[in-house]
């Protein structure tokens, strides 16, 4: 049995959604569950829950915001806004801001080159936003830039670092909005583990989350970049090296490496208690709702449990949680990812950072 039982936070409001508002990305990462641009373009998307960055189907801003306003006295307490990238699409604060109006916390996941805009910065901070997380691979430039090239060719590793200094620098004293580094560890940058939260520190950021990249064993860089059995014992170092560290950061609970150890070296199982369709479902920039954003639980949903914010509320598609939830036979990197947004208290408070 992989996995444990997470406890629930406050029944009235107890639910989180991941929300990928648009395709489209400033990014073009090798390894992105969207695919690359060249990949979507030989292989057009048509099956459903499948993504891609060329797609077509988007809900428009007139959609997105009326369902927005749907999810005050809803059950979501926590909204995570992502992409693509969101803060490239600018009606993407006017959802910012109805989602704050409906009394629902809101991370902004973003790949941070925006941040460089004082009109999208001073918004953040005037909306009240909770959170901005920010990927940022390694503390290596041409690694992370290589694996996270910018579509422009001009805004790397030094613009994202830029962006979150002035994200910073604009909060100034305030506690709000908690900032982070996201990273997306491979075999090849097991080392940022570690370097990536010191540097998180060192910038002056709140949290700093290392997640194991999720490839399909058929992805042309599956051989390159996927974590191996034969890497979890170096994983497990460099975990065990970033939690005896003393940092000044949030990072995921201590139970965390093992998830991520879970998924090196059994790449499918069963979670007990699966968050998924429980207190955590997804949004598909096209509207569509899914219990969570595993490749595998979204293959196995069946055509008629399949469901759309078109025409809906929120607390039509999110009931409050009644208990646990059921167990999951598709454990993956994928669920490995989504602990630390179930458990965002941990990395946004900070008292919990020590």
């Amino acid at each position: 049995m992989i996995g444990r039982p997470l406890p629930l936070a406050a029944p009235s409001r107890s639910v989180d959604v991941l929300w990928a508002l648009r395709s489209a990305c400033t990014r073009n990462c090798d390894y992105c569950f969207f695919g690359t641009l060249e990949m979507n373009q030989a292989q057009p998307v048509t099956a459903p829950g499948v993504l891609s960055h060329l797609s077509r189907t988007d809900v428009g801003a007139e959609a997105a915001i009326a369902f927005a306003r749907t999810l005050a006295g809803s059950a979501v307490r926590r909204v995570f806004v992502a992409g693509g990238e969101p803060l490239s699409w600018r009606p993407s604060l006017k959802v910012i801001a109805a989602l704050k109006s409906a009394g629902v916390e809101v991370v902004v996941c973003t790949d941070g080159t925006a941040l460089n805009n004082p009109e999208i910065t001073a918004a953040l901070l005037e909306f009240g936003v909770d959170g901005v997380s920010v990927s940022l691979d390694s503390t290596d430039a041409d690694y992370n830039d290589r694996r996270r090239p910018a579509r422009n060719g001009r805004d790397g590793w030094h613009s994202v670092v830029g962006g979150v200094r002035a994200l910073l620098a604009a909060r100034g004293t305030n506690p709000t909005p908690r900032v982070g580094l996201y990273s997306v560890i491979t075999r090849l940058n097991m080392r940022d583990i570690v370097d990536v939260p010191t540097f998180a520190a060192q910038l002056g950021c709140d949290y700093a989350v290392p997640q194991p990249v999720s490839l399909e064993p058929d992805h042309p860089l599956f051989d390159t970049l996927a974590l191996r059995p034969e890497d979890a014992a170096t994983v497990s170092e460099r975990y065990s090296a970033l939690y005896t560290s003393g940092l000044p950061l949030g990072i995921p609970s201590r139970d965390y490496p093992q998830r991520v150890r879970d998924a090196i070296e059994h790449p499918v199982g069963q979670v007990a208690s699966c968050f998924g369709g429980n207190s955590l479902f997804f949004i598909e920039p096209d509207g569509s709702v899914w219990d969570c954003p595993s490749a595998l639980r979204i293959a196995a949903t069946p055509a008629e449990a399949r469901r759309s914010i078109v025409g809906q509320t929120a607390a039509e598609l999110f009931p409050t949680p009644a208990g646990p939830g059921a167990a999951c036979d598709v454990f993956s990197a994928d669920c490995v990812c989504m602990w630390p947004l179930t458990g965002f208290d941990r990395l946004a408070s900070p008292a919990a950072a020590r």
